[in-house]
């Protein structure tokens, strides 16, 4: 069974106050020739390593070009953004703007109330103040193999919806992904140890 994960505020405040540009996974295999859909990964419909297909585009603006995104002046420290030839449609709303942050991709949409989309996606509150309001919830969590060959590593996927004072009038919508290696086994108890038997009597040889 997967393991359960609570939706926290900080991992929607990531979206918009990750001190980063997009993360790149240690070890990480390069991205495939042909990126992933992107109105899929911005609708939580993939995974981590589709994610990580688009880090090619992000390190070189020339591949970003060839698929038909333009580079943006970077107003907002935390994100990089692009214009795209062709809008994609997510969650029912066309956009030709889009952009990466931390470990996250996200639409920015012609929406000037972030609810309105929160309540059609039926996403749990993190911040919802007159000047801020984040959105969000896990959209799936997978265990699957690591990096390290290991299972039990948990793929997960975080819708979030927000605003940002850079973008006035704008709706930030979108997913996070993380990979997150096992927990730790936990140690027993106090006093629940199991003794080791006791060694037998010493033989003379």
């Amino acid at each position: 069974m997967p393991r359960a994960r609570l939706l926290r505020p900080a991992l929607l405040a990531a979206l918009v106050a990750a001190a980063a540009p997009p993360a790149q996974a240690a070890g990480a295999a390069p991205g495939p020739s042909t990126p992933p859909d992107l109105a899929a990964l911005i609708e939580c419909r993939l995974g981590h390593a589709d994610f990580m297909g688009y880090l090619d585009m992000l390190r070189d603006p020339l591949k970003a070009v060839a698929l038909g995104w333009r580079p943006q002046a970077q107003v907002n420290p935390f994100m990089v953004e692009y214009r795209l030839n062709s809008p994609v449609t997510v969650f029912g709303r066309a956009s030709d703007h889009i952009a990466f942050a931390g470990d996250g991709v996200v639409a920015v949409l012609d929406l000037a109330d972030p609810r309105v989309l929160a309540r059609e996606l039926q996403l749990e509150t993190g911040v919802d103040t007159p000047q801020k309001a984040i959105f969000g919830r896990e959209a799936r969590a997978t265990e699957v193999a690591g990096p390290d060959g290991r299972a039990g590593w948990l793929d997960t996927a975080v819708l979030n919806v927000s605003n940002v004072d850079s973008h006035p009038g704008k709706t930030l919508a979108g997913c996070s992904y993380s990979l997150d290696p096992p927990e730790p086994a936990e140690a027993p108890a106090p006093g629940t140890e199991t003794a080791a038997p006791s060694p037998g009597n010493a033989q003379p040889r």
